[in-house]
């Protein structure tokens, strides 16, 4: 009994909530009927996202357009987008600049956001350097951190304003302490290079560790080779293993070499030829020369895998057809111990190799 009236109590409640909801917007459209501009943009945007009504995002966009008409700017910037983007309407960029302006005269951050990117990128209207970057910096003063990083982009080439190094670190590291990865990245190869900035691979490692933890692969590539030099992090083999893994895992080349190399020799990890092969072959497959030299050690020294000459000669072939001088001379040693018709068989499974793996131009 106690059960059923748990049930029941759960029902009417559930009943109360969806007449709640139902009362809400039966009241939003009476407002909206009447007029009123804000019930007609809250009622357009539950129509779009079919939030607590039927979705049906034609009849929102008519609420948004009437609203826009008023004046509600945040509506204006909706139309805007939809403009934009061809969103239930006929693509019209010059309308959705328009309504943006409208919008971003209003104080709308995202409006302005939008504008500034629509002039930056020359999307439906001219490039416009300078007026990318007015409305681009409006953006930021209403609290948009998207424009940020466009910002740096903008001062560091000179595009609508004063070339400016300085300035562009600046919006970078904006853009970068609110987490924007690739703000991180520019940052920290700016501090590697000294490029506008006195040369400090200390900040550069602060700004691609940052990257690193959020997933970036170059990111974790960069933070590996650093604690494998010393430069920039603390020397420490384990940690360069670490991050070159997360970065190898991702399919970064240079990654996968290091890798093998550090299994080769036991540099960080113990030793293991096979691990080495694994890493190897997968920076080889992926047409980096070194790795496919190194592959076709491997395999002349049966070292993580059965010794085998014909395959050691085929990818020390590939990796001299794409220039790597030790493969060439490796090539010479290698043939001294072969016949005639091992040369012959090795040569053809390095065709094959190359039309798979051969370097690309």
């Amino acid at each position: 009994m106690k059960s059923l009236v748990v049930f029941f109590a759960l029902m009417l409640l559930g009943g109360i909530a969806f007449a709640t909801e139902e009362a809400k917007i039966t009241e939003l459209r009476t407002k909206a009927e009447a007029g009123d501009t804000e019930s007609q943009w809250q009622l357009a945007w539950r129509l779009d996202l079919g939030h607590e009504i039927a979705r049906d995002p034609v009849e929102g966009l008519k609420w948004a357009a009437k609203a826009a008409a008023a004046g509600h700017p945040k509506a204006q910037a909706g139309l805007g987008w939809a403009l934009e983007e061809g969103k239930w309407i006929p693509r019209d960029p010059e309308r959705a600049l328009y309504w943006y302006k409208k919008s971003a005269e209003q104080g709308n951050g995202i409006a302005a956001r939008n504008l500034g990117r629509m002039y930056a990128e020359g999307n439906g209207v001219p490039k416009n350097g300078a007026e990318a970057v007015k409305w681009l910096r409006k953006a930021v003063e209403n609290g948009e951190t998207f424009p940020l990083l466009l910002l740096g982009q903008m001062y560091a080439e000179g595009d609508g304003v004063p070339k400016d190094a300085a300035e562009a670190v600046r919006w970078y590291r904006k853009a970068a302490e609110q987490g924007d990865v690739e703000a991180q990245m520019i940052l920290g190869a700016i501090y590697e290079k000294g490029d506008g900035v006195p040369k400090d691979s200390a900040e550069a490692g602060k700004w691609y560790l940052q990257a690193a933890e959020q997933g970036d692969r170059i990111g974790q590539f960069k933070l590996g080779f650093m604690h494998h030099t010393g430069d920039g992090m603390p020397k420490d083999s384990a940690e360069a293993v670490r991050w070159f893994r997360k970065a190898a895992e991702q399919g970064v080349v240079s990654a996968q070499f290091n890798l093998g190399v550090m299994y080769a020799e036991g540099d960080g990890v113990p030793k293991d030829a096979a691990e080495a092969v694994r890493w190897y072959r997968k920076a080889a497959e992926q047409r980096f020369p070194s790795a496919q030299m190194n592959l076709g050690a491997m395999y002349y020294f049966g070292s993580g895998v059965i010794k085998d000459s014909v395959e050691a000669h085929a990818w020390a072939n590939v990796a001299s057809a794409a220039g790597n001088e030790n493969a060439k001379t490796f090539l010479s040693l290698a043939e001294k111990e072969m016949t005639r018709e091992q040369i012959a068989e090795a040569t053809k499974r390095a065709r094959e190799l190359w039309e798979k793996y051969g370097k690309k131009d």
